[in-house]
């Protein structure tokens, strides 16, 4: 079997995405019991011999944030102690991403310390998804391949929006990403001229380009409390957009974020399961998840293979 030599495994954060890409692979999920003690301490065991073998560990860092990294570089350190040739870290989502720069004195640059916590433990590669700032691939030592969504999310809008869209950016930030859709879309660009308050809550304030009477996808890398895409779809709204919809790689979805989303002008948010849903989100009749199973399991088997993986970078 060409694939003989591979092995991933999962911790306890995105199994079910680690079972779908597994079954693109056509190779079982790798046995390895990971719990906890009694007093929360977390436990893991390799039931199998990973000897020289080329070893995947998919793991979302998403909530519980601190339990799910601690998961991952224990998960790292068993591996690398079992004699595994190479360790290549799959990171659906990668937590703490929004932590990547010094915005104010006396803050960390805690994308980097997750970063160096990586390599410590024993990760040879990272494969990402959406980071949430392109930059934080030099926060490591070691090579990172940063997917993208695109290509799944860009299928989805072809098959269901045909004629004058609009692609929408909710803030200056997003507006690179927003434009590469755009473009491969041949659709308008619009940018939400945002202002924030105060940090998790965000006030639009008016829209950049020509909405009215036309359908609109606000486009980013994750949603989280919901405040920047609610608010921005109320200015779509009232600017007279056709319909609101929201693309957004990450659907973390913290606090009353699904609350918000139920009673925002969205008519649809399409979200991909680099996150697991909660179950009030898998309830919400606006949220579609799209899968990036095959997106990772083409990439994690180029990269067992020593291929070319930049023809996902898209």
């Amino acid at each position: 079997m060409i694939l003989d030599r591979l092995k991933l495994f999962s911790g306890n954060s995105n199994r079910d995405l680690a079972v779908k890409v597994c079954d693109h692979l056509q190779i079982p999920l790798g046995k390895a019991l990971v719990s906890t003690f009694a007093d929360g301490e977390i436990m893991v065991e390799i039931g199998e011999n990973v000897r020289g073998r080329d070893v995947f560990v998919l793991q979302s860092t998403s909530t519980p944030v601190n339990h799910n990294l601690m998961e991952l570089l224990i998960i790292i350190d068993a591996l690398k102690r079992a004699s595994a040739w190479r360790i290549n870290v799959v990171l659906p989502y990668y937590g703490y991403a929004r932590q990547d720069r010094k915005v104010a004195p006396r803050v960390p640059i805690s994308a980097k310390l997750v970063a160096d916590l990586i390599t410590v433990a024993g990760g040879h590669r990272v494969i990402s998804l959406d980071l949430h700032a392109n930059q934080i691939q030099g926060f490591f030592n070691i090579p990172v391949d940063n997917l993208f969504a695109a290509p799944v999310m860009l299928g989805y809008i072809r098959e269901h929006f045909k004629n004058n869209l609009v692609i929408v950016s909710p803030d200056a930030g997003g507006v690179e990403r927003a434009r590469a859709f755009a473009k491969r879309l041949d659709a308008s660009l619009a940018i939400i001229d945002k202002r924030r308050e105060k940090g998790g809550l965000a006030k639009a304030m008016q829209v950049v380009g020509d909405v009215r009477g036309r359908p609109t996808i606000i486009l980013d890398d994750m949603v989280d409390t919901g405040g920047t895409l609610t608010e921005a779809a109320t200015a779509l709204s009232e600017d007279g957009a056709a319909s609101v919809n929201a693309c957004c790689t990450h659907a973390v979805l913290s606090g009353r974020a699904v609350e918000r989303i139920e009673n925002s002008s969205i008519d649809n948010l399409i979200v991909t399961d680099s996150v697991p849903l909660k179950p009030e989100a898998k309830a919400c009749k606006k949220i579609e998840v799209l899968s990036v199973a095959g997106l990772l399991g083409e990439a994690i088997k180029r990269t067992h293979l020593n291929d070319s993986v930049s023809s996902l970078f898209v």
